[in-house]
């Protein structure tokens, strides 16, 4: 009996096993012939490169020559003591602005003042023996022939000679006035006390080399840079034709300092450098310009009536040159070469190319561009749409 079993649940096994794999192939066949091809994906649409744009612009365009420069003061002055004695007084502050004549140091006067005062007295004497001289001359002219011409001679020459020294006593008088006026020092320029090296107490002698104190004139003032040699027939020109003006600027070029003039410029070029030396002039009445101070320059030599123009960051460099991406209306960029000229406020003058007044430039994110890439400024489309919103508002809130 049990054998007899086992054969017949084998045979139920497989014959479920057939028809499963019967239902799961129609079941495949089915879906093969009534399911529909799936679509192919659209192409991606392309992502325009952001970037920033600018325009192309026609107009005046300065003439900048750019340089470094130094700030010089327009006159130096070491005060030193033209007498010997000691330090009564100190008239002045550290960093005071003095005036011409302004008391900066008293030294002891008192010897200087019993000289002039010795030389006074010594006239005195001498004048009055003068006088008498001249009384006694006038008493033998007056006596004719009972004085004798010796005696007449002999007074005149007296006279004469006390005559003399009444000079040379005034001219005593005249330097012991003039070495009194040395005990006090004063200022000889408008300018701008340094540091103080001496103190009250201290002894000063005329001899010696240290400075009381150093005075700057700082207005005006002057600004020491260096151009081109090939760019001096243009400075020629320019100075000739009336006033250059030249703009002072800190070292990194953010901020102005001050606007002045050119004043010279040297009379000879620096061979090593190729370089000539110019000199500008600033009235500095605010103190921007301080001597020593290093600085940039914008000398304006001349004016183009009708330039082309580019902002300065549109100006890139390629294997082939100097180029620029301008923008299409589509969007797309496309590389044009250039020829540049000078830059000034930012806006560099082109000489050659093909641009032409109210195009678009790429001004940054040029490094994700290349020639014929689709590019957008998301800075100006929402300015644009702000602009937009703010007119329909307005529009709206109108009657």
């Amino acid at each position: 009996m049990k054998g007899e079993r086992k054969p017949r649940r084998s045979r139920g096994l497989v014959t479920t096993i057939v028809a499963l794999a019967l239902l799961g192939g129609g079941a495949y066949g089915y879906v093969r012939t009534t399911q529909r091809p799936v679509a192919k994906a659209k192409a991606a649409t392309p992502v325009p490169v952001p970037v920033t744009l600018g325009m192309v612009e026609q107009g005046p365009f300065a003439l900048v020559l750019n340089g470094l420069g130094t700030v010089q003061a327009y006159n130096t002055v070491q005060v030193r003591t033209r007498v010997d004695g000691e330090i009564r007084q100190i008239a002045f502050r550290e960093g005071q602005t003095v005036r011409t004549g302004d008391i900066l140091v008293q030294v002891d006067p008192r010897p200087y003042q019993a000289a002039l005062d010795q030389s006074k007295a010594k006239k005195e004497q001498d004048t009055a023996n003068l006088n008498n001289a001249k009384a006694d001359l006038v008493r033998y002219t007056g006596l004719g022939a009972y004085a004798s011409r010796q005696q007449t001679e002999t007074q005149s020459a007296i006279v004469a000679q006390l005559t003399a020294q009444v000079a040379s006593d005034q001219a005593s008088i005249d330097n012991a006035t003039t070495q009194l006026s040395y005990a006090t020092i004063r200022a000889p320029i408008n300018g701008v006390t340094g540091f103080r090296q001496v103190d009250i107490g201290n002894i000063v002698n005329a001899a010696g080399q240290s400075a009381i104190v150093t005075i700057t004139q700082v207005e005006p003032i002057f600004v020491v840079f260096t151009a081109p040699e090939d760019q001096l027939p243009a400075i020629v020109a320019a100075l000739r034709a009336g006033e250059v003006p030249v703009e002072a600027w800190s070292s990194d070029g953010l901020t102005k300092l001050a606007d002045g003039k050119l004043a010279l410029f040297n009379n000879q070029v620096d061979t090593a450098t190729g370089t000539i030396r110019l000199k500008a002039v600033y009235q500095n009445q605010n103190h921007a310009l301080w001597p020593g101070l290093s600085v940039s320059t914008k000398m304006r030599v001349g004016t183009v009536a009708a330039a082309t123009t580019v902002p300065d960051d549109a100006v890139q460099h390629g294997p082939d040159g100097l180029f620029a991406f301008v923008i299409d209306e589509s969007g797309h960029a496309h590389q044009r070469v250039l020829k540049a000229g000078r830059s000034d406020s930012g806006r560099t003058q082109v000489l050659a190319g093909d641009l032409k007044p109210g195009e678009r430039v790429i001004t940054a994110g040029q490094y994700k561009v290349q020639d014929g890439s689709l590019v957008a400024d998301p800075h100006a489309a929402h300015t644009a749409q702000a602009e937009t919103t703010a007119s329909s508002r307005s529009a709206k809130a109108d009657p």
